[in-house]
């Protein structure tokens, strides 16, 4: 097991890095470029020597001619030649968890990017980098360039968070801000933010909400202290939004935003991930584009919003450094926050009422009393309307089977339970008076 805490000052650090796409190329890229000026910094040289990848012809704008290099980044992972292991591969399980694995068992500290291999194996890597002694960084995982893991690990003393919440997945953010800004489509952005390199050839992963359910699973852990759970995360992606919803939540003095939200409760912990009203007031409103922000509610201080770039190359492969420095200077901190053992088993909340009500639009058969049927529907269940909006301008066509024109109908409630919304719409398609499927979205008191 390797204790660096007692390293000699003049011993270099060395550095294994796996996986050499955007983020690993560019971090060679800051040690080689950047080497002089760390080295004044930890009065300790860090150099990278040696690296795997999946090509080795393949022009990255970086020299690795003197660099070992690894087919296999087990192998890597196990090298006698370096001192840190550097996991930039991707993906829950293969290669990425076969090293990370390796290198933690024997003691070897591992710095990650992999948000879906900590959702998945985070607590049982952490209990590995406990009982070796390794220290395990993944600062880059969560919100790219954004110091928020850091934040929950070492700078908020006792604070208790009872909620974290935020944007943190830059392409579903971009295309929800292009979207704002200019009357063009879900499709059209998303075209735009591939074209762009913003998301990828098959943007599910990231446009379904999933990859901010990986990114919030962590978050609620380190807050909340219960073992990592993704599979608990009601999930919604933004594929379903369209220029009627952004309009009408303009009009009402929102944004929408792709929300993560975790929150603690005295008999368990919600954590969702959906479409969401913000106030254009919000602090969270105004972050647009490609950047991240989250934001923690603590009892010491109210909120606090950490904001940045949540992607790309230099953020990303900036975070990986941090955490390579934490540990060139000797920094041990639990992985996960406590200790692993302490962890609680995960509790999920029963279901509240939502205090900033729901909007609903659905496309409404053209006839006498459809819109009364609904209304009464509604209330059959407890549910207080609060408003009804009706303008040509918000109409989306749908074709009833019937050949019956339609017409979009918004509403917006009071306070109620999401179940009991969702019970009532279905109630109404059975009732026949709607065509397609309704669009729910909550809205939040930022």
């Amino acid at each position: 097991m390797q204790d660096f805490s007692d390293s000699v000052a003049a011993t270099p650090l060395r550095i294994g890095v796996a996986g050499l796409g955007n983020v690993g190329a560019t971090l060679v890229r800051i040690l080689q470029k950047d080497g002089v000026e760390l080295t004044k910094k930890l009065g300790r040289q860090i150099v990278v020597t040696a690296v795997a990848a999946r090509s080795r012809s393949r022009d990255r704008g970086i020299d690795i001619a003197g660099l070992e290099w690894f087919d296999d980044p087990v192998a890597l992972a196990k090298s006698d030649g370096i001192d840190l292991f550097v996991e930039l591969i991707g993906g829950e399980d293969g290669p990425a968890f076969a090293a990370v694995k390796a290198a933690l068992e024997m003691g070897r500290p591992v710095v990650t990017a992999n948000k879906a291999l900590l959702a998945k194996h985070g607590v049982a890597l952490a209990r590995m980098a406990e009982e070796s002694g390794a220290q395990l960084g993944f600062e880059a995982a969560v919100a790219g360039g954004i110091p928020v893991i850091k934040t929950l690990r070492e700078g908020l003393g006792s604070a208790r968070i009872a909620r974290v919440y935020g944007i943190m997945n830059g392409t579903c953010n971009y295309i929800l801000t292009r979207m704002g800004q200019e009357d063009i489509s879900f499709a059209e952005c998303l075209k735009d933010a591939q074209a762009l390199g913003y998301a990828e050839a098959d943007p599910s992963f990231d446009v379904d909400g999933f990859d901010t359910a990986h990114k919030l699973s962590i978050l609620a852990t380190l807050c909340f202290g219960y073992e990592i759970a993704p599979d608990k995360i009601h999930v919604e992606g933004i594929s379903k939004i369209t220029q009627a919803d952004i309009k009408v939540a303009a009009d009402l003095g929102y944004k929408i935003k792709l929300l993560g939200m975790a929150q603690r409760y005295e008999d368990g912990i919600e954590q969702r991930v959906h479409p969401t009203f913000v106030p254009k007031g919000s602090a969270v409103a105004g972050v647009d584009g490609v950047m991240n922000a989250v934001a923690l509610e603590t009892d010491h201080v109210h909120e606090l919003l950490l904001a940045g770039p949540g992607a790309g190359g230099p953020p990303t492969a900036s975070s990986v450094l941090s955490d390579i420095l934490d540990i060139a200077r000797g920094t041990r901190v639990p992985p996960l926050g406590v200790p692993s053992q302490e962890l609680l088993p995960y509790k999920q909340a029963p279901l509240r009422a939502h205090d900033g009500g729901f909007y609903i639009r659905l496309n409404a058969k053209d006839v006498p009393g459809a819109l009364a049927a609904i209304a009464a529907r509604m209330g059959e269940r407890g549910i207080s309307i609060e408003s009804v909006i009706q303008r040509p301008d918000l109409h989306v066509k749908a074709n009833a089977a019937d050949g019956q024109p339609t017409r979009t109908v918004v509403l917006l409630t009071q306070q109620t339970l999401e179940t009991t919304v969702r019970e009532s719409l279905a109630q109404i398609a059975a009732d026949g008076f709607i065509v397609g499927e309704p669009q729910l979205i909550r809205i939040e008191l930022l």
